[in-house]
């Protein structure tokens, strides 16, 4: 599964990012992507992106790559709210065009996204609540340097992340 690196900001101002592999693409025309949160263990409570994206009504999904892959993994700590985990990790992020949302100067592909709805999928236990986020790409950012000359995504190049299950990651290198 690719992983989702989204990217939202809080009411109060402050930068959420967090890696998450329930994460794909719905429609092209117009293009609907989604990322599914499950709840805080120990409360049952939404996760910040869930949260952020619905309050706000915008998120961004950045391209998590093996040359990230340090970074991705530092942002997906539970932290609390207050703490912006893009900070933590050492990036820098900048504005993007259309989205309030900030996205990743490092990564080679920005989606911006306006929110388009959610639904929670109850788990077996009150507190295993899963949260899809559906969101529609108004605004794509793709590196110069991640573009063949054919103009498609150099994919072997940008060398996406993705999760095979477990504590499984590849990335795509052929």
């Amino acid at each position: 599964r690719p992983i989702g690196w989204i990217s939202t900001v809080s009411r109060a101002g402050v930068i959420n990012l967090a890696p998450y592999s329930q994460f794909n693409n719905l429609g092209y025309d117009p293009p609907y992507v989604m990322f599914s949160a499950n709840s805080f263990p120990e409360s049952g409570h939404r996760k910040d992106s869930v949260r952020n994206a619905t309050d706000t009504g915008e998120f961004v999904v950045n391209m998590a790559t093996y040359e990230l892959r340090e970074a991705v993994n530092i942002t997906s700590r539970f932290l609390p709210p207050e703490i912006d985990e893009a900070a933590v990790a050492g990036l820098e992020m900048v504005p993007c065009r259309i989205v309030s949302a900030p996205r990743v100067a490092a990564s080679p592909v920005h989606l911006e996204c306006k929110f388009h709805g959610s639904m929670a999928l109850p788990g077996n236990g009150f507190d295993q609540v899963h949260h899809v986020v559906i969101g529609r790409v108004v605004g794509v950012h793709i590196r110069d340097d991640a573009i063949t000359p054919e103009g498609k995504l150099d994919v072997i190049k940008i060398r996406p992340l993705a999760r095979l299950g477990y504590h499984d990651y590849t990335t795509v290198d052929s």
